[in-house]
């Protein structure tokens, strides 16, 4: 029994020199269960919360104003007044409001009269989050009629007339109503991160192992000249998926692409290159596959999902979380694959997510050269 002890401390006390000596191992062990928390108790979250709807008044009425009283007073609705229709839509396009309640010019007229109609307008692109807005403004709207019904029975000592309010609804950008046309565009950012970052980690932290890259170096090649060659093979793989995920978005699940074809693939091609040369700046630094796997599942892969904007929206979370979605780029493109293919051609969201896009890409190439040039000294 004693050396049955012996034994076993001793290979426990081996094993614990072992795991102190690969610190690799330990940013894994201690680290990865704090990210995934940290990431799935803040950035999941299916409430919404200030949700901006842009009030167009037609009617200045004091009865108009108290309509709209109970969306300001709301902490699921942030009503931005405005005076026009036209405003109204180039936000909804711009995707800087939800919705649009427009409150027509001869409202109190037709409450007096017992049928008023107030028009709402959503954002269809998250069928959920559309629903969840649909319903809070309808049961504000309703609310604010009853209690105008309430206060006219009491003034005159009669029975009150049923002032009713008659929200008709309309879904922008998502008619069928469907999580899949808001779900399947943002599947694309996921496969273009898991193609240009994951695998392109893996791949070369593989040659950093088996030590062809440091042949490679001893040769007259330049490093620039290796990592172009080692862009364009992944380039050209990423650039594969993405027709995949066209094909299948059209022939498969029957998402309509509203916007321009190049505008998808312009905007898909800056962000492969950001992503592949991000997978780059990680193998060059851990030079392990097993290191470079979890590092780009950490870095890459998980944000994408989770802080992107593809399952959650980033309006709804903490602002801390917020900040750091709006650092990854794959939070830009997000927003521009599912404004090309539910909203169209956008073109100052198109250009501004497009800046960004590049200023990364240039960024990371740099990034990933002066990184490699070290790895030669």
């Amino acid at each position: 029994m004693s050396g049955f002890v012996t034994r076993l401390v001793s290979l426990t006390r081996k094993e614990f020199r072992q795991l102190l000596r690969d610190r690799s191992n330990l940013a894994i062990g201690i680290l990865l269960p704090m990210v995934l928390i940290l990431i799935f108790g803040y950035g999941m979250s299916l409430d919404v919360k200030n949700a901006p709807v842009a009030v167009v008044l037609e009617d200045s009425s004091p009865t108009a104003h108290e309509a709209i009283a109970g969306l300001q007073l709301s902490p699921t609705i942030a009503p931005v007044l405005l005076g026009s229709m036209h405003d109204a839509e180039a936000l909804m396009r711009e995707r800087k409001v939800d919705g649009i309640v427009r409150v027509p010019a001869d409202f109190s007229r037709a409450l007096a009269a017992g049928n008023a109609r107030v028009q709402l307008i959503v954002h269809g692109a998250d069928a959920g989050r559309a629903t969840i807005i649909q319903a809070y403004v309808s049961g504000a709207l309703g609310q604010a009629a009853l209690r105008q019904a309430d206060r006219g029975g009491g003034a005159g000592g009669a029975a009150p007339s049923p002032g009713r309010v008659t929200v008709e609804q309309r879904m922008w950008f998502n008619a069928a109503n469907t999580s899949t046309w808001y779900l399947v565009p943002g599947l694309i950012v996921l496969i273009m991160t898991l193609i240009g970052a994951f695998l392109t980690a893996l791949v070369m932290a593989r040659e950093w192992e088996r030590g062809t890259l440091e042949a490679l170096f001893v040769t007259p090649v330049r490093p620039v000249e290796i990592l172009l060659a080692k862009i364009i093979p992944y380039f050209a793989v990423g650039m594969l998926g993405l027709a995949l995920c066209l094909l299948a978005a059209r022939f498969l699940f029957a998402v309509p692409m509203v916007g321009s074809l190049f505008a998808v693939v312009l905007s898909s091609m800056l962000y492969l290159i950001v992503a592949v040369s991000l997978g780059l700046v990680i193998s060059s630094v851990t030079r392990n596959q097993f290191l470079a796997s979890q590092v780009a599942l950490i870095a890459t892969f998980m944000p994408s999902m989770m802080l992107s904007g593809f399952l959650f929206d980033l309006r709804n979370v903490p602002t801390a979380v917020r900040v750091i979605g709006h650092v990854l780029p794959a939070t830009y493109f997000m927003d521009l694959i599912k404004t090309l293919f539910l909203a169209g051609d956008v073109w100052p969201l198109i250009w501004r997510n497009c800046a960004v896009l590049v200023a990364y890409a240039v960024g990371l190439l740099l990034l990933a050269r002066v990184v490699t040039r070290k790895s030669l000294d």
